[in-house]
């Protein structure tokens, strides 16, 4: 079992910026995928970044360049850093934990509001 704690979310104006974490626990394997979904109201769960256990990135395309995805492999710990903020990123923004053919487990997410 593996345990993904969000933290990070909350309210902030377009144009801030906000940090996102979460810590993963329990029976890490490596190598693993750690990586951030968002869904907003309405709409399908949507890849936001990905990062593996080895620092291989990647990004859905209208992320790039706004926010970055990283992690410590130390503290089993995922950040994406999002700047530029816009209402349409409003969402509810969910962890996961991957370890191909194997594990997969989700976060119960951390809101998201962009608004003035």
């Amino acid at each position: 079992q593996v345990q993904l704690v969000e933290s990070g979310g909350g309210l902030v104006q377009p144009g801030g910026s906000l940090r996102l974490s979460c810590a993963a626990s329990g029976s890490i394997f490596s190598p693993n995928t750690m990586g951030w979904y968002r869904q907003a109201p309405g709409k399908q769960r949507e890849l936001v970044a990905g990062i593996t256990s080895g620092g291989f990135t990647n990004y859905a395309d209208s992320m790039k360049g706004r926010f970055t995805i990283s992690r410590d492999n130390a503290k089993n710990t995922v950040y994406l850093q999002m700047n530029s903020l816009k209402p349409e990123d409003t969402a509810v923004y969910y962890c996961r934990f991957r370890v191909a053919g194997a594990m997969d487990y989700w976060g119960t997410g951390t809101l998201v509001t962009v608004s003035s």
